[in-house]
């Protein structure tokens, strides 16, 4: 489990230069709706490491000035709702603005960490002029430049230190599989209809604290946590702060379970958020099962299963072996082996394979098939080993790691997956030295 970073404050102080550097962006995840007057940001980052995730809440155009203080507010709250630490960004070219001072009372009320990041400050002058947003009230800023990255050191060293404690959890703990997705996708009802009731566990207002609830449920033979992150209704005018909401809630399920089960709607498709939520999954490392609600909405005679299955595949590429399940929350269908299929998928997360079982198996494979020659050097497989990790890592060690290439990768986990079924299961091979 990692925690939540929220980077808060008002536009065009830097927050997604920031953002971009810490996570690296090209593995930036972000989600443009069309008509949406700002982008999200969704990642992961790693500071001498501590793993973390991180959130850039965005900027608004700002229609009027009371407008956007509304909407800064609303998200801010938001931010400081579900994250465990803010980082508070301003910048020095502006100086101190009522807006950051609109930003700051909201942030004195919380009982979160807040970091007060003054960004901008490359050289000694600015680092003068930086002085100024102590009068936000903050006991320490930490004047910083996203550009060049200087400063950031000292701030994420700190930042590190009031993230909360990240203890493994408990072994009598039950397995957790949280039900993602966007708003209004089916989640509820296929909750309600798993559980047999109806539930709700968050208010129509925005800001209100908002918990994941983990209902007890057996099935199969086999005991759980269902992580419930359905239930938001929609309220006239707040749809893009629920949007948001049900993201960040998302983030924070997905860190804290073992097995991701992804609802989308059939008819809107496996668009980019819902694309941003399997790979926010994959990147942590969870399993994944993939549920097609509304299925019985769909018309059957100019789209098959198999058919829409291959385009949802080919925007997974190239994490494709994943499984999809056909569901329809409303009438029942399927709603049970969606379920099932977690179950399997969670027991293959935890699947070890005794080392020896192991070489017996792939190195006949690898011996036949071998890594291509690189620059007339070629590479000697002798030993494999499954790391004693939460899901599936693999260690090969040769004579010349540094020249196995992707290809070769793909094909030994395809080997992999292939004889002992990781299906719905991340999983990383290393190469080391023999």
């Amino acid at each position: 489990m990692s925690a939540i970073v929220a980077i808060v404050g008002r536009p065009n102080v830097g927050k997604s230069t920031f953002f971009n550097r810490l996570i690296q962006k090209r593995e930036a995840i972000v989600d443009a709706v069309s008509g949406v007057t700002r982008d999200r940001h969704y990642g992961k980052s790693d500071w001498n490491g501590t793993p973390f995730s991180l959130i850039d809440t965005g900027g608004y155009v700002v229609g009027s000035d009371d407008i956007f203080e509304q909407e800064i507010d609303k998200q801010v709250e938001l931010a400081i709702d579900e994250a465990d630490v803010i980082v508070f960004m301003v910048e020095v070219e502006s100086g101190l603005t009522g807006m950051d001072e609109e930003v700051a009372q909201l942030l004195r009320k919380s009982k979160k960490p807040v970091f007060l990041a003054v960004n901008k400050v490359d050289n000694a002058m600015r680092q003068d002029d930086a002085a100024e947003f102590y009068a936000l009230g903050f006991e320490k800023i930490y004047p910083i430049s996203g550009i060049n990255g200087s400063g950031t050191g000292e701030l994420l060293d700190d930042l590190v230190l009031a993230l909360p404690s990240q203890t493994a959890a408990a072994e009598n703990e039950l397995p957790r599989f949280a039900v993602v997705g966007r708003p209004n996708a089916g989640k509820s009802s296929f909750i309600n209809a798993l559980i047999g009731e109806d539930r709700y566990i968050v208010t129509d207002i925005a800001g209100t604290t908002r918990d994941s609830i983990d209902t007890p449920y057996n099935r199969f033979g086999f005991a759980f946590n269902l992580v419930d992150t359905a239930g938001i209704r929609r309220k006239k005018k707040v749809n893009e702060d629920i949007e948001f909401y049900s993201v960040m809630r998302s983030i924070r399920a997905i860190e804290h379970c073992d097995v991701v089960i992804l609802l989308f709607d059939a008819t809107r498709g496996f668009d980019g958020q819902v694309q941003n939520i399997f790979w926010l999954a994959h990147r942590n490392n969870k399993g994944v099962v993939v549920l097609v609600n509304k299925w019985d909405l769909v018309d059957k005679d100019h789209k098959t299963t198999l058919a829409f299955e291959k385009e949802v595949k080919k925007q997974m590429a190239p994490f494709v072996d994943v499984p999809i399940v056909f569901i329809s929350s409303l009438t029942k269908q399927r709603i049970f082996k969606a379920i099932e299929t977690a179950v399997e998928v969670y027991k293959a997360r935890a699947r070890r394979i005794p080392t020896r079982q192991l070489n017996d198996v792939l190195l006949p494979i690898i011996e036949h098939k071998p890594p291509p020659a690189y620059k007339g050097k070629h590479v000697k497989i002798k030993f494999c080993t499954q790391l004693p990790t939460a899901y599936p890592q693999f260690a090969f060690f040769c004579n010349l790691p540094q020249y196995v290439k992707d290809p070769y990768r793909r094909f030994l986990e395809n080997q992999l997956r292939e004889l002992y079924d990781f299906n719905g299961v991340p999983m990383t091979l290393f190469f080391r030295k023999k």
